[in-house]
């Protein structure tokens, strides 16, 4: 047999297999039960991918910290890869990991430092980000109250807050990054006259 004809043949025997499968007519008797595939997703399944904040703070849990707090955390889950003070470094075999402090006043300049102090729009977006993503070995194992905690040590090494500065729910949202105005809205699309440009 050639590999044309046997392969024909496994076709001929797939389509055979999977024919119980496809969409019967509408003439066919329907089945007893409708096909379920699975189970609905409970409450408490759907709260574990439920993470999204938003710029003005919707999403956020309950908690608090300030930079005091988040000190001792970074020093302990975060400096091996970002530096004792957020500064950035290269580990060998695994970075270089970013920096995450100074740079502000850069953006606009020939030579621009991007970090969370300098670039980041929304103070909201740092607990979004350390909230889902770290620590690197460990995403989405550290609590409101440590994420808030690092949220404002990682501020406050920008200058943006004070050390004692206590970050919640109420407060992590009326922070003003340096850059939050660096960004340009994009336009609305224009939809008035969609319909005359569509494919017939």
């Amino acid at each position: 047999m050639s590999t044309h004809e046997w392969f024909r043949g496994a076709l001929a025997v797939a389509a055979c297999a999977c024919a119980g499968c496809l969409p019967q007519p509408a003439s066919a008797a329907a089945p007893s039960r409708p096909l379920v595939f699975g189970t609905p997703a409970s409450a408490r399944q759907l709260a574990g991918w439920q993470l999204d904040v938003l710029p003005d703070g919707q999403g956020l849990p309950a908690g608090r910290g300030d930079a005091v707090q988040g000190a001792r955390l970074f020093a302990a889950d975060c400096a091996s890869c970002h530096g004792a003070q957020g500064q950035g470094m290269a580990v060998q075999g695994r970075g270089p990991f970013p920096r995450l402090v100074g740079g502000i006043g850069t953006i606009a300049s020939g030579a621009p430092v991007k970090t969370v102090g300098s670039f980041w729009p929304y103070a909201t977006g740092v607990f979004d980000y350390i909230r889902r993503a770290m620590p690197l070995n460990a995403p989405e194992s550290l609590s409101a109250d440590q994420v808030y905690s690092l949220t404002a040590f990682i501020l406050y090494r920008n200058r943006i807050i004070g050390e004692h500065q206590v970050i919640d729910q109420q407060t992590l949202p009326q922070v003003k990054m340096p850059n939050r105005h660096g960004f340009y809205q994009r336009p609305q699309p224009e939809t008035a006259n969609v319909a005359a440009y569509q494919l017939r």
